[in-house]
């Protein structure tokens, strides 16, 4: 054991990593000869380690997954309890620093929640505090009580009160409260238009009574199942029926766009409350949100939803009915994979593809991967849905890790689109449309359709160029090109720290006036098809105008209205939509994505442009896509139009095996940011130089990253490569050793095990 910092005087021990055990044991068992009074700490601060606090008397001994407040320096923190401190903390005791206060007395982390915690700190070779600051609503880690952020609720009094006659505001209220299980919230009540005066007097009359909900609260409301008006194809039964039978297991759930994937959650989801567990649904977009939770809502009565745009308040809440048990069924984006359940019992992953579950800065955690990792724990199912699913996902299938269950067909008399290549060379653009799609969109917009052109780029175009002398106007704090935006007002805009200017009059290099815009984003294809068609709505859905779901919402009510109309947009528009008046998809610009440096970006475009081709033809009419390119002998293209997503990961998986990369190999990115380029290069090549030699892992770099800087800060990186993830892991932690020793000068580091880019 070793001693922490003076000015904190509590005794520092290190957790450890991956290389060194499998699950960094964070929920022991008190050991006999546990020093009385002492308790192991994580503190909220990016340090691998966690500190022996002494509790005083007359404070009570928080058990392990309680938050305490201590002091930490000059500082107080809230850190959360690991567990008694070891024998050999008695000899320290006098030097120790005592808690000030404990928080809890029913821990804030469920035992399941703590143990995928301490796994996480050690695989993703991360500080233990702030993977618990992760894991809990801010509200919570501060230091909140759970029981201050439960919503006041009311529920019905049985029996009824004698001779008590209602008013019609009293009685819908009384209805809805009984409607949702004899139980409601006040605030849920408020927003169906039942204000505190109707609640009063129903409580004053006594038809209800206010409830005080418990840390744990076994009485889940009745669950209601809708009825879903439609029968179940064959292959949906079947995946259904091989999901209840097998019971706790991964299952890969591949199905074409349109295949009914959500019917079978829905199912499954049923079963799964039917004998009293609760859900989990993970969702990579908060875009998604609402469609999905209307869908839920309508089939089982009640969903929860928990994402990053909800206030913490909020947030906290949804945590509170989690962990009391109250929560049925959850909605939420990634970090609703941390969400406190009383009794989970099934796990559903859709879009599992999608690099929206992959955490880019901090903790870089895959939700995905955990929710594999923690559904194993409690021998629960987990479903992983997507029409497009990872190469590793596919990989994991194959080796039967996971049981693939595919749904090959569309639901009612939906067909599958008819793909086919547009060679741009020497054709005339207009808005980034060849003659050919061009027609294609009058066909169909006279036949009563929509159509949908895609491109994954926004603004209105990716480079300003002089003329006359060839400058090109860029981003004075990133080694990336100002993006040129018209709407709503003109202005360049860096898409990597946000940093906005107005367009120059004139040339900086060399004075000239002929400044013209390269390239092609949304905004330009924009206005190019609203010259082109101006008979019809032309509706633009990227992030520069969609920036609230309420906007959003309208936008789709649009779209949903059937009129003949032209939608331009990103990726968001390839996720999960329906949209069944859609019959032509225009794919713009296929090459951008295949010509990337990043070794995943044939499988991430490949799965986009599969994911939008999905969007036409959903309904009982014909769908066509059109995929324009420069390389029509691409042959990756080629194996996607030709034999599909499966035919283009059969390829893809080839060339990664005789690449020696990922699925076949385990990969880590070390990266480094500083002021100085030479100075980040120096530090990570001294770090990486120890491991240079090991046998079984390959050290590639260290380089500058494919984006060199950003926010004045060089960016720098290196490739970890192994055939043996163990291997893999010990160098990581040797790597983590080291630097919580050496702490080099002003370069920061992150590590980034299994990353979702190399950018």
């Amino acid at each position: 054991m070793t001693t922490g910092a003076r000015t904190n005087r509590a005794t520092e021990r290190r957790v450890p990593c991956a290389g060194e055990r499998k699950v960094p044991d964070l929920i022991p068992i008190p050991e006999l000869d546990a020093a009385p009074g002492t308790i192991e700490v994580a503190v909220p601060k990016p340090l691998h380690t966690c500190f022996t606090y002494r509790v005083p008397a007359g404070l009570p001994t928080p058990a392990p997954g309680c938050r305490v407040r201590v002091p930490f320096g000059r500082q107080t923190l809230v850190g959360i309890c690991l567990e008694p401190a070891g024998a050999d903390a008695r000899v320290e005791a006098a030097t120790l620093r005592d808690v000030i206060e404990v928080l809890d007395h029913v821990p804030v982390l469920s035992g399941d929640v703590l143990e995928l915690a301490g796994w996480a700190a050690g695989y993703y070779h991360h500080p233990i505090g702030e993977v618990f600051a992760t894991a809990l609503p801010a509200l919570i880690r501060l230091g909140a009580d759970p029981a201050d952020l439960d919503e006041r609720r009311v529920r019905v009094v049985e029996p009824a009160p004698l001779g008590a006659r209602l008013g019609p505001r009293q009685a819908a209220a009384l209805e809805l409260v009984r409607a949702v299980g004899g139980r409601a919230g006040i605030e849920q009540l408020r927003e169906a238009g039942h204000g505190a005066r109707v609640v009063r007097s129903l409580i004053e009359r006594g038809w209800l009574e206010p409830v005080t909900p418990d840390p744990v609260d076994d009485a889940l409301p009745p669950a209601q199942f809708a009825d879903s008006g439609f029968e179940l194809l064959p292959e949906q039964r079947a995946a259904c029926e091989a999901i209840r039978a097998g019971g706790p297991g991964t299952y890969l759930l591949h199905g074409v766009t349109g295949s009914g994937k959500t019917e079978v959650y829905l199912k499954t989801l049923e079963t799964a409350m039917r004998s009293g567990a609760q859900t989990l649904v993970l969702i990579p977009e908060i875009a998604l949100t609402p469609q999905t939770f209307a869908r839920f809502e309508a089939r089982f009565g009640a969903a929860h939803v928990y994402h990053s745009g909800l206030t913490e308040r909020v947030r906290a809440r949804v945590w509170s009915d989690c962990r009391a048990g109250r929560a049925r069924i959850v909605i939420g984006t990634r970090s609703a994979v941390w969400l406190p359940f009383r009794r989970l019992g099934l796990i559903v992953v859709d879009e599992e593809h999608d690099g929206s579950f992959k955490q880019q800065e901090g903790l870089r955690y895959s939700a995905r991967d955990l929710a594999v990792k923690r559904a194993r724990a409690l021998g629960v199912p987990l479903v992983l849905g997507s029409a497009t699913p990872s190469l590793e996902t596919l990989h994991n299938a194959a080796r039967r890790r996971y049981r693939r269950l595919a749904l090959t067909r569309r639901t009612g008399a939906a067909a599958m689109p008819r793909l086919s290549v547009v060679d741009l060379r020497g054709q005339p653009l207009t808005g980034g449309m060849s003659p050919l799609l061009q027609r294609a969109v009058r066909r169909h917009l006279d036949a009563g359709s929509q159509a949908l052109l895609f491109i994954n780029r926004r603004g209105f175009a990716p480079v300003l160029l002089c003329n006359d002398c060839g400058w090109v106007a860029s981003c004075p704090r990133c080694d990336v090109r100002l993006t040129v935006h018209q709407r709503p007002s003109e202005v360049l805009r860096c898409h990597q720290c946000a940093l906005e200017v107005r367009p120059v009059p004139a040339c900086p290099h060399c004075g000239g006036t002929t400044l013209r815009p390269v390239g092609l984003g949304t905004q330009r294809s924009e206005q190019g098809v609203e010259a082109l068609f101006p008979d019809v709505p032309v509706l633009r859905i990227d992030r520069d105008n969609t920036r609230s779901a309420r906007r959003l919402d309208a936008q789709l009510a649009r779209i949903h209205s059937g009129r003949p109309m032209v939608l331009v947009g990103t990726q968001l528009l390839a996720k999960g939509h329906h949209f069944p008046s859609v019959t032509l998809v225009g794919v713009l610009n296929a090459d951008a994505g295949f010509m990337s440096p990043d070794f995943r970006a044939p499988e991430h475009t490949a799965q986009l442009i599969v994911q939008v081709a999905g969007r036409a033809g959903r309904a009982d009419r014909e769908g066509e896509v059109l995929i324009q390119t420069h390389n029509p002998d691409n042959p990756i293209l080629k194996a996607l139009v030709r034999h599909g997503y499966d035919g283009f990961a059969e390829t893809e998986l080839a060339q990664r095996a005789a690449a020696h990369m990922p699925p076949f190999r385990s990969l880590a990115l070390l990266r480094g940011e500083g002021r100085q380029l030479a100075e980040v290069l120096e530090t990570l090549d001294r770090m990486v130089a120890g491991l240079r030699g090991t046998r079984g892992l390959e050290v590639l770099g260290p380089v500058p990253a494919p984006v060199g800087k950003r926010a004045d800060r060089y960016r720098c990186q290196c490739l970890l490569i192994s055939e043996r993830r163990p291997t893999l892991h010990q160098a990581l932690d040797a790597l983590v050793t080291e630097h919580a020793a050496r702490r080099a000068g002003g370069v920061r580091f992150s590590i980034d095990v299994d990353p979702y880019d190399t950018f």
